[in-house]
C-alpha cells in the first residue's frame, strides 16, 4: 500500500494561497522537485490542476517560458512528466498525464493507495481536507512560505 503525503506552504500566519509569502528559490525549487520525485502520482482537485497545468506544463514548443528561471526547470519537468489523478464532478475530461476521479471519494482514494509504489502526492486546500476529513492522509507537511525575518 502506498501512503498518501500532503504537502503545502503555510506563511507564518497561516495563508495558504499560493500567491502568499516569498516567492519561490533555488532551494525551495529544489526541495518540491525533490517531494515529486518521491510520488508515484500526484492527487489534484479541479482547481490545483488547472492551476498548476497552467503554470508547469511544458507548452507544445519544447521551450519553457521566458518567465521560468534555471532553477524551476527540474520543478517544472518533474510535474509535467508525472502521473495525476484529477478529482472533479465538472471536469468532462482531463490530460496531461492525467487520469479522471470520479465517484466516491474515499472508495477512489482507498483504491488508489491500495496499488503498489511509492506514494501519492497531494496539494492544495479543498480537496485535502476533504482527504483528512476521511481519514485518508498518511502523512503531512507544512512548508514555510515566508522567512521569520520577512514576517
Amino acid at each position: 500500500m502506498r501512503p498518501l503525503r500532503y504537502s503545502i506552504n503555510v506563511t507564518l500566519d497561516g495563508c495558504c494561497h499560493h500567491e502568499a509569502g516569498l516567492p519561490p528559490d533555488e532551494e525551495s525549487m529544489r526541495y518540491w522537485t525533490a517531494e515529486l520525485e518521491r510520488a508515484d502520482a500526484l492527487l489534484f482537485g479541479r482547481v490545483t490542476y488547472e492551476m498548476m497545468e497552467s503554470a508547469w506544463r511544458k507548452p507544445a514548443t519544447g521551450t519553457w517560458p521566458d518567465w521560468m528561471d534555471e532553477a524551476q526547470i527540474p520543478f517544472a519537468e518533474t510535474i509535467d512528466r508525472a502521473n495525476k489523478y484529477v478529482v472533479s464532478s465538472t471536469l468532462s475530461g482531463v490530460d496531461w498525464n492525467a487520469e479522471l476521479v470520479r465517484g466516491d471519494l474515499e472508495q477512489a482514494v482507498q483504491r488508489l493507495k491500495q496499488e503498489s509504489g511509492a506514494g501519492l502526492w497531494v496539494g492544495g486546500v479543498t480537496l485535502p481536507s476533504a482527504l483528512a476529513d476521511l481519514g485518508l492522509i498518511d502523512e503531512y507537511e507544512f512548508g514555510s512560505a515566508a522567512r521569520i525575518g520577512d514576517a
